[in-house]
């Protein structure tokens, strides 16, 4: 049998204990609902992190090294994932572990810090309808979706989304208000592939979808490392004699 693909989910877990909206949709949180849906898939392990899990957010060394992919929720406090765990989660993303961000996650530290750009967009909560288009039926992350597929409710982001030009864009959004947007881009940096995806506002029941399930659990084994390695810059000797000294 081959060895399943270890997922963390990382989750501020602030709305769902704060807000009685957000617990009735997501009574245990948005990760774990997330996490059920990866186990149904069949082919990963899934453990669970939060801001307030423990002094490290639940992202000490030991889990980052045992994980293969890093999912990551993030609304209300950004500014309270410590620095020092932002650079953690970077290096491994860098030496080949993956990255997927979804939703609000767009303003998270590591984030922003893996684009280098401010990652703003517009946005509006009004419960609109958003058909999401599948636009590289041939990626990896697109396989079995359909064409397009819709969202009866959910949070509005649009146009420009301030992000560095994406390697690959599988689906464009548009919502039913008008606007358009670059709705799951995907990115590499070092070793590790990053997968940004927007549908997932914690007062919807998005992450119960069965298509939103499928988007989230193909670019897990997308984003699965092909090698976990270490970038360094030495300093080397020549293969070959050098003669034009």
């Amino acid at each position: 049998m081959d060895k399943k693909i270890r997922v963390t989910v990382w989750n501020e877990f602030r709305h769902e204990i704060k807000h009685e909206k957000v617990k009735a949709v997501y009574p245990n949180g948005l990760h774990t609902v997330i996490g059920e849906g990866l186990l149904a898939a069949g082919d990963f392990e899934v453990q669970y992190a939060w801001l307030d899990k423990d002094a490290e957010h639940g992202l000490s060394e030991e889990v980052l090294s045992n994980t293969d992919v890093l999912i990551w929720w993030g609304h209300c406090a950004h500014g309270e994932v410590k620095d020092e765990i932002v650079d953690r989660v970077q290096k491994h993303i860098q030496q080949g572990m993956g990255l997927i961000v979804l939703h609000s996650g767009h303003f998270s530290k590591i984030f922003k810090r893996m684009m280098g750009t401010t990652c703003s967009l517009k946005w509006r909560e009004a419960a609109e309808k958003e058909r999401i288009w599948t636009v590289e039926s041939a990626h990896p992350i697109a396989q079995g979706l359909p064409e397009h597929f819709e969202l009866p409710h959910t949070e509005m982001y649009g146009e420009r989304f301030d992000i560095p030009t994406p390697k690959d864009v599988v689906f464009i959004t548009w919502y039913e208000g008008g606007e358009v947007f670059r709705s799951g881009v995907t990115f590499e940096r070092g070793y590790g592939r990053i997968f940004y995806f927007a549908p997932g506002h914690e007062t919807f029941p998005i992450y119960y979808d069965e298509n939103i399930r499928k988007v989230i659990a193909n670019a897990a084994r997308w984003a699965a490392p092909r090698i976990r390695k270490e970038i360094t810059c030495p300093s080397v000797q020549a293969l070959e004699e050098i003669k034009s000294k």
